[in-house]
């Protein structure tokens, strides 16, 4: 319930900020470089070298990959359709794309599963949609930030990322078995701890669709993917193909149900692939999938 609250309480203070003018217009962008450059680079150090990376944990940390495979091909497909335009097709598939599972799903599978439901959110946040959003998501947004992509050039900019460096790093120390030194996780803690509020407060700063009818055909498809298909799907090939059942398979269902993940329309919008959308999937999305989470896992207890 804090988690939820927080979350409330940052996107309002964010838009009141917004409202009244106290902050110059090009605040979140200042907000983004912090987060970018220090808050998300401390935190992937921490996660990444710490993720549990083994087989007897593939379907939790696999679900967040598959469902941004998913999740592109979806885009890919309904933006030919629609002639949407790359930026914002590109921002459609990385909200849309991954779940927001250490924000939401964390106190939503406590509430559901208690200890053990905790647990298996950690390993599918850590090694699944944190990874997701440092490796694809950030791919993602250099390939359809270039006007003229190569893979060169795409290799380049990811390479020069700091949070994929961080990435890098962070499985370095976690395959050679080796752990950062406490006093230094301690460091590294303190200086990721603002990440949530500054992420949120910066989304809260740019929701803005006064005036924007075609912004709200991209958010009906992107949040219709997001929270009503992606759950479908992940349930189709876990319970009726793949024949599996029980606490963690539901988790996996709960979690692709999430809302978009911060971080990835905070890339989004540092690569300038239209942050009013970025803004507006994950200050809408995050919200509303509160109260379709619940929904999700009635029908799983009544399909089980």
């Amino acid at each position: 319930m804090t988690n939820i609250l927080f979350l409330l309480a940052c996107l309002t203070m964010g838009a009141a900020f917004k409202k009244s003018g106290l902050l110059k217009g090009n605040a979140h962008e200042v907000i983004n470089q912090v987060i970018l450059y220090v808050c998300l680079p401390a935190a992937t150090l921490i996660y990444g070298s710490e993720a549990n990376l083994n087989r007897h944990v593939l379907m939790p940390i696999l679900m967040p990959w598959c469902l941004y495979a998913a999740g592109f091909l979806f885009f890919k497909v309904t933006g030919k359709l629609n002639r949407t335009h790359p930026h914002s097709e590109a921002v459609l598939i990385m909200t849309a794309g991954i779940p927001s599972i250490s924000f939401l799903g964390f106190p939503i599978f406590e509430l559901f599963y208690g200890a053990e439901g905790l647990r298996i959110g950690i390993l599918m946040s850590q090694a699944g949609s944190f990874m997701v959003c440092a490796t694809l998501g950030v791919i993602t947004a250099s390939y359809y930030a270039s006007s003229t992509p190569s893979f060169k050039k795409i290799l380049l900019n990811v390479l020069g990322f700091p949070v994929f460096l961080a990435f890098i790093f962070a499985i370095g120390i976690n395959m050679a078995g080796l752990a950062i030194p406490p006093l230094a996780r301690e460091v590294l803690q303190k200086i990721a701890a603002p990440f949530s509020f500054l992420a949120l407060f910066s989304v809260g700063l740019q929701i803005d669709l006064s005036g924007k009818r075609a912004l709200l055909k991209h958010i009906y498809t992107g949040l219709g993917f997001k929270l009503l298909l992606a759950p479908v799907l992940v349930w189709l090939v876990l319970f009726p193909i793949a024949g599996q059942k029980g606490m963690v398979a539901e988790i996996c269902v709960i979690g692709a149900a999430l809302g978009p993940m911060n971080t990835a329309a905070i890339i989004a919008t540092q690569y300038g692939l239209n942050p009013p959308l970025a803004s507006a999937m994950v200050g809408i999305g995050l919200p509303l999938s509160l109260l379709t989470a619940l929904p999700v896992y009635y029908l799983l207890q009544w399909f089980n």
